[in-house]
């Protein structure tokens, strides 16, 4: 999603970075600033750095937990739409078989009449509002043919369906009303913020965006230091685990024969998540195959491509190159899979941001992702780390 952090907590917490480029990083980065001189209000009335870099940052994360509303908002409207859709062409079928079921039932009051043997309450029947009065009573009944009797029975039967269906297509319009006004509610909201954050980044004199992108600058590499650490991290439990491996397939094959081979040393069974089958890796490599080629498009909220992306419409569309099929947004897409430590997280793995789970980003291995920023910036690799080790939610593992 949109460049988004949490607001610092106290304690330690690792800086972030935003964007490679450093004139990308003056117009448009978020993650802008630590505690600096810069914080003291300038003499003309106009905020600080740290106090425009604060508030840009709250908009952005404000935007970004909007655009999945709005994103869950339009898909439920366009399945209600389709309900609607489906109900209004059931409502126009059941009322053609009503119509042919009334002019059955009409056919033989005129046959009646022109034999002098009409029933007055047949005419009153198919008037009625409600023929299951009418079929309720015996007398009448008693008096049609066992052809009129079957013509009452489908024509109730007809009338019963028809009423029920333009009921559930009333409320399925009501419904439908609802969530429209839901998805326009959302994309307003979200087209608010982007706006005032536009704005304030606007009144920036060169001056300050300098010292912004030198300050991002310093930023990106700290959170390449982290990622660096991390891959480091990543391979040595690599090694650790071939080399239990291969421990354990020799324990087995020099106790093959006496029956010793229950293992009470170092096993790894239930203290850490197996390691992902081939099948996966097989996968994770389309789904990475796909991302890496939409590298260098354009962000844009509520978009799934092919032109453009918003975070979880970049994670949905990699991973459906893969034949997996994930949800839209990333409230659901954090459920679609198990959740791993970062420590092991694996290439193909989706890695979550912040306690809204506003943004998600897909895991390339070394720390790095593939992921669509925010408004103003383009898909690219970044470390996992952009925005500081606390930024971090979760890491999914899909499929």
């Amino acid at each position: 999603m949109a460049s988004h952090r949490k607001p610092r907590p106290t304690g330690t917490r690792v800086a972030g970075i935003r964007t490679p480029a450093l004139a990308t990083a003056a117009l448009t980065s978020v993650a802008l600033l630590s505690q600096t001189a810069d914080a003291t209000p300038s003499d003309d009335g106009r905020p600080s750095l740290e106090e425009v870099e604060k508030k840009v940052d709250d908009l952005y994360r404000q935007a970004g937990s909007a655009t999945e509303k709005y994103n869950a908002a339009k898909e439920k409207t366009a399945k209600q739409r389709k309900r609607v859709d489906r109900l209004l062409d059931d409502v126009a079928q059941r009322t053609q078989k009503l119509n042919e079921a009334r002019e059955e039932l009409g056919s033989f009051a005129s046959a009646q009449y022109r034999t002098g043997a009409a029933i007055p309450e047949t005419a009153t029947f198919l008037l009625a509002d409600s023929p299951q009065d009418y079929f309720d009573q015996n007398q009448l009944m008693s008096r049609l043919t066992g052809r009129q009797k079957d013509a009452v029975d489908d024509y109730v039967t007809q009338q019963s369906e028809t009423m029920k269906k333009r009921r559930e297509a009333t409320e399925s319009l009501e419904t439908l009303t609802e969530s429209q006004k839901d998805l326009k509610t959302a994309k307003a909201t979200v087209q608010k913020k982007l706006a005032t954050a536009r704005e304030l980044l606007s009144e920036l004199t060169a001056e300050e965006k300098a010292r912004l992108a030198a300050i991002e600058k310093k930023k990106q590499q700290e959170a390449a230091r982290k990622a660096a650490e991390l891959a480091k991290q990543q391979e040595a439990a690599e090694r650790e685990r071939q080399e239990r491996e291969r421990e354990e397939a020799a324990r087995q094959e020099s106790g093959a024969g006496s029956g010793t081979g229950t293992d009470t040393g170092t096993g790894t069974g239930t203290t850490e998540p197996s390691a992902p089958d081939a099948s996966y890796g097989t996968k994770a490599e389309k789904a990475l195959a796909f991302a890496r080629a939409q590298i260098g498009k354009p962000y844009v909220w509520g978009a799934t491509g092919p032109g453009s992306y918003d975070c979880s419409g970049l994670t949905q569309a990699a991973w459906k190159a893969a034949d997996v099929s994930l949800p839209r947004t990333t409230y659901d897409q954090v459920n679609a899979g198990t959740t791993v430590p970062v420590s092991q997280a694996q290439p193909g793995d989706l890695v979550f941001f912040y306690d809204d789970l506003s943004h998600v980003g897909l895991y390339i291995g070394n720390g790095m992702m593939i992921h669509a920023p925010k408004p103003g910036a383009y898909v690219r690799e970044e470390s996992i780390y952009y925005d500081g080790e606390g930024s971090i939610h979760s890491v999914v593992r899909p499929a």
